[in-house]
């Protein structure tokens, strides 16, 4: 179907995640346009325009609440990892969180075919943090690294790379024969992407981690991605300092090929998983940036910072839900009417009320308001409207569900979590109501994010929170994470109607008929099958120094420091 002009603008607000795991999964809240080949670049960083000088120290200073479990590309999967992945590399295009646009990266310019199916990128002359010539046998290397199917670890988000040619095929073994995927490098400066159906977004795409190169060194090297000394990298900054668990350090690396539009000379991570220490340092000047989506505030400060300080307070709604999720392979929670029971019996506004004071905003669907739809916001056309909070029903459904799976009494169960003291708090109150209104006897257990990311993708759970940050501005990058055996559906479910669902989605770019085929797979996910509790739709709260200027977050909440700079304070 020829591509309408609409089709086209639509999508080209496409942007790039990255936690809450995962894209994104986080560890706490955490066109064809060719674009500028200036990039993001910050106007006026030496104060020309308005009379401010650039600090003499230009080093960032920043909290990460977990430390990112991988910094390989093809592994990575929650925001923690992207804020730093996204300082150390660079894909074919990247996003400008401003216009919402894809724009250069390592590819120059590209062409696309009359069909919209074959992608010609040709490549700037950038270089690796090594002085090696970044080729595009890089990103044939990169890809195929994701879609191995005998990978000692199956990558998260392979499925992200099933927009290409025979690449679901190759991963699913169907096919052997690698040269039969949909990229090829045609010469050293010249890659050849041919896609299995017309994408409009994947321009916005290529800028996301998955889809990073990665340098020849990875061969043969299992362990490239834990050493900073075998990272060989082709962004904005190189890392040079990695004390695990405590400290990060990235630095501008000179052979960056736009090295002149970073100001920052480094960005130093502390790794605390305390919020309290979080704010305390920001407020004694330890650190120039507090909050998410990489940090965060104590909630119970949240009212306080904001009067104490109102110019540099930020609260802004962001393409984020916030959820609870089921093993739905083990009993008791296969039973539907258990799993709908639970789900109903969260009082979503008391929680943001007296326990969140994040001004989040509750959650009846999956898809968060902000992502685009058919006309406009997919969640003003589709209301979240798949269930309501009712005790009493629940009771019901509780009682039949029960009979069904021949008990008397639901047993007691773990609902896990990633450490956070807000995480903990909203545990603590949700496992309270389910006491009052059920009479549900619930144990909490905490774990490391690195641990918990592990439980829950080897589905070693009964009820685990998650969140879900955007990818690209699109419902598919919350909907297809549930097909059966996707990378990122850590419930266990599987539902070949579901995935018939997605799979006609991805087929056209009729916009009315994708926006049929997504309100019938979220419904079929809340509505009829509760595989998932949403609780609510996310914003960032975040304290912002003054003097650090040019840090972006786009639409999803994720943020972008390869840009910010520092001014005499």
């Amino acid at each position: 179907m020829k591509k309408s002009k609409s089709l086209l603008l639509l999508f080209a607000l496409v942007l790039v995640i990255g936690t809450v795991l995962a894209g994104c999964g986080g560890g706490n809240n955490a066109a064809t346009n060719t674009g500028n080949a200036e990039g993001n670049t910050p106007a006026a960083t030496d104060g020309s325009a308005s009379g401010e000088k650039l600090a003499a120290d230009q080093t960032l200073k920043i909290n990460l609440s977990a430390e990112p479990p991988t910094f390989d590309p093809a592994l990575a999967q929650d925001s923690q990892a992207n804020t730093v992945l996204k300082t150390m590399y660079e894909g074919l295009t990247r996003m400008n969180d401003e216009t919402g646009q894809a724009e250069q990266g390592i590819a120059e310019k590209w062409d696309v075919s009359a069909d919209g199916l074959v992608y010609t990128f040709h490549l700037r002359d950038a270089k690796w943090s090594n002085g090696d010539p970044v080729t595009s046998g890089d990103f044939v290397r990169a890809w195929k690294r994701v879609l191995d199917p005998a990978a000692a670890e199956a990558a998260p988000y392979a499925y992200q790379l099933y927009y290409l040619k025979n690449a679901q095929e190759y991963y699913d073994k169907k096919i052997t024969d690698f040269n039969q995927v949909g990229v090829k490098a045609v010469d050293d400066k010249t890659l050849e992407v041919t896609l299995a159906a017309p994408t409009p977004y994947f321009l916005g795409l290529l800028s996301f981690y998955t889809y990073y190169p990665v340098h020849k060194s990875v061969e043969g090297n299992a362990k490239w991605a834990t050493n900073k000394d075998t990272m060989v990298v082709n962004g904005p900054f190189t890392l040079t300092e990695w004390t695990t668990g405590q400290t990060l350090q990235v630095t501008k690396n000179e052979n960056y090929w736009d090295k002149d539009s970073i100001k920052l000379s480094k960005i130093d991570f502390s790794l605390v998983n305390s919020s309290a220490t979080e704010l305390s340092a920001y407020e004694s000047g330890q650190l120039d940036y507090a909050g998410a989506p990489n940090g965060e505030i104590p909630t119970e400060q949240l009212p306080i910072v904001q009067q104490k300080y109102p110019d540099e307070f930020q609260r802004k709604g962001i393409a984020s839900v916030y959820y609870y999720e089921f093993n739905v392979t083990e009993k008791p929670f296969n039973n539907v009417k258990i799993r709908k029971a639970l789900a109903m019996t969260i009082d979503r506004q008391i929680l943001i009320d007296k326990v969140t004071l994040g001004g989040q905003l509750p959650a009846f669907g999956y898809v968060p308001p902000g992502i685009a739809g058919a006309d406009g916001e997919y969640r003003t056309a589709i209301k979240d409207s798949y269930f309501t909070e009712d005790d009493a029903q629940a009771k019901t459904l509780l009682a039949e569900g029960l009979q069904e799976e021949g008990l008397t009494k639901l047993p007691a169960f773990t609902l896990s979590y990633n450490t956070s003291e807000g995480h903990k708090k909203i545990a603590l109150a949700i496992a309270d109501m389910w006491k009052n209104a059920l009479g549900i006897d619930v144990k909490l257990e905490n774990q490391e994010w690195a641990t918990f990311i592990e439980n829950r993708q080897h589905q070693n759970f009964q009820v685990a929170r998650a969140g879900w940050t955007a990818d690209y501005n699109d419902p598919m990058t919350f909907l297809d994470m549930w097909v059966t055996k996707g990378g990122n559906n850590d419930t266990g479910y599987a539902n070949p109607e579901y995935d018939k669902l997605i799979a006609d989605a991805k087929a056209t770019d009729d916009l009315a008929v994708r926006q049929e085929k997504f309100a019938a797979a979220e419904k079929m996910i809340i509505q009829d099958d509760m595989i998932l509790i949403p609780i609510y739709y996310y914003t960032n709260n975040t304290l912002i120094k003054p003097y650090l200027k040019g840090i972006t977050h786009d639409f999803s909440g994720a943020v972008d420091l390869t840009h910010a700079y520092l001014l005499e304070h």
